[in-house]
């Protein structure tokens, strides 16, 4: 707008002055018509040598009948149409074959995708890619700028990440690699480039910058994207994303898009976190993650004034696995991870990265607050993929019990009873959990805003373990003496899953 005012008053003076027009005329146009010339900075040779490393990945998958996406059943006809031999003709010819009585073909047909990759060894011949791009294909083909394909053979994937690693036979052709790059150093604004294989257009390229980093979109455990806004489109996705340098950066995996085309906002797995996966499934052809064999939820404004923290920071630890790598009493549940193998834990999200980039079996030190106080454990960790497994058992370990009975205590919006026997059987609580049973929940307390429910076990109150409702009373009057205004309650579930909550005690 303002440059439009400058040039409106420009033009209104030199109608009144055409000295002043023909001064104008002749002074201004040179610099801008040589600045239109040359447009802004090519990257047209940074192209030019980076995408014969970029290559189309083509998978395809036999499924049965009229399964497939897109599939259209035969239509059913009044008796006499006109039109049913026609679509009898149509239907019959398609792929698939003849119809059955639900309307639709029971042989099975092939599905096909396009998804993009790239080289990161030529000797090897190694090629990555997205998991969800080969996810279930029955046959992967590599696709290169010259339409040259080689069988793909599927080395290692892993979901939690979305990454596949594919090798081709390196000596069928002359294959050109691209390495990976430090995504640590991008800064939001930095340039970008991105090449890949929208909807079939192989070798396309769309230049951008770093938009946001650390991005969470809630795709896996392990978030933490580069956002950008290079035109990401479907078929984009296991391409890569380069820094000025040439170097990969990220690979390309989302997009936020109401209608399915590029809106601005896409997300690529930073190189950082790919290098360690790609290394592991190349070597292992798996990956072998470090586990320390625990439950966590955030560390809220509410719990570090309960906890006596300054600041909300670092990973709460809600449970421990039973057989786990700290269920030796090392780290407990209420316990607050703030350091993890001389690394910081700012955020809760931050510890299970942390944790899973360290090698399987190393002893690290961890520092903890536990009851407002710094502790330093040391803990030797466990293989995650070991430890799920172990967790979903100790999941469905516990027995079912009971619950309600005798008499009850009101505190906090809460009704409290003895969890004895009719407790346990009544709301069919384990027999391993302790603790004084919920039994009734003011639907206008604070607790109820929290999401306590009937049925729930109150285990501690601030960091102490409780047995009684009167326990209970006490430990709330405690509080407020020390002029606490919130109280922290660890909960246990009817199986015994733990979380952390804080209620208001005004």
């Amino acid at each position: 707008m303002t440059k439009l005012k400058l040039a409106t008053g420009i033009r209104n003076v030199a109608l009144g002055a055409l000295g002043v027009f023909a001064i104008t005329v002749a002074t201004v146009p040179a610099p801008h018509a040589q600045s239109v010339a040359h447009g802004p900075v090519s990257v047209a040779d940074l192209a030019e040598n980076l995408i014969g490393a970029v290559v189309n990945i083509s998978t395809s998958q036999k499924v049965k009948g009229n399964s497939g996406p897109g599939q259209v059943p035969i239509p059913r006809l009044p008796e006499g149409s006109p039109f049913q031999e026609f679509f009898d003709d149509f239907f019959k010819n398609r792929p698939g074959g003849e119809d059955n009585d639900n309307g639709g073909s029971q042989r099975p047909r092939t599905v096909q995708s396009l998804g993009s990759g790239f080289i990161i060894d030529a000797e090897e011949g190694i090629v990555i890619t997205n998991n969800h791009v080969i996810a279930d294909a029955d046959q992967i083909e590599v696709v290169f700028q010259d339409g040259e394909k080689l069988q793909a053979e599927l080395i290692g994937r892993d979901k939690k990440t979305d990454i596949a690693v594919l090798k081709v036979d390196a000596k069928a052709r002359k294959l050109t690699a691209v390495k990976f790059g430090d995504s640590d150093k991008m800064r939001i604004g930095d340039w970008v480039m991105a090449i890949g294989n929208p909807f079939g257009l192989g070798g396309s390229v769309s230049l951008g910058i770093v938009s946001a980093r650390n991005r969470d979109i809630n795709s896996g455990p392990y978030d933490d994207f580069i956002q950008t806004d290079a035109a990401i489109n479907r078929g984009n996705s296991g391409g890569p994303l380069f820094n000025m340098a040439g170097e990969v950066i990220g690979i390309n995996t989302a997009i936020i898009s109401p209608s399915g085309g590029s809106i601005g906002i896409g997300f690529s797995i930073p190189s950082q976190l790919a290098t360690a996966v790609v290394d592991q499934l190349r070597e292992f052809g798996e990956t072998r993650r470090g586990w320390l064999g625990v439950r966590i939820q955030p560390v809220t404004d509410d719990i570090a004034e309960s906890l006596g923290m300054k600041s909300a920071r670092g990973a709460l630890i809600a449970g421990v696995i039973k057989g786990g790598p700290v269920d030796n009493g090392s780290i407990l549940p209420g316990d607050v991870i703030i350091t993890f193998d001389g690394k910081d834990v700012d955020d809760m999200r931050d510890l299970p990265k942390i944790v899973a980039d360290s090698p399987v079996g190393k002893e690290v030190e961890v520092v903890i607050i536990r009851k407002g106080e710094e502790k330093t454990v040391s803990v030797t960790l466990g293989r995650l993929e070991d430890g799920e497994k172990l967790a979903e058992a100790s999941g469905d370990e516990s027995p079912d019990g009971g619950s309600d009975g005798g008499e009850t205590t009101s505190v906090l919006g809460l009704n409290l009873a003895e969890l004895d026997d009719a407790a346990r059987t009544n709301f069919e609580i384990a027999d391993d959990v302790e603790g004084v049973v919920i039994t009734e929940v003011d639907p206008n307390s604070a607790a109820a805003e929290k999401g306590i429910t009937a049925g729930e076990v109150i285990v501690e109150i601030a960091q102490e373990t409780v047995s009684s409702p009167q326990e209970v009373v006490e430990r709330i009057e405690a509080l407020k003496e020390q002029g606490r205004r919130n109280a922290l309650l660890m909960l246990a579930s009817k199986t015994g899953e733990l979380r952390f909550v804080t209620v208001k005690m005004n």
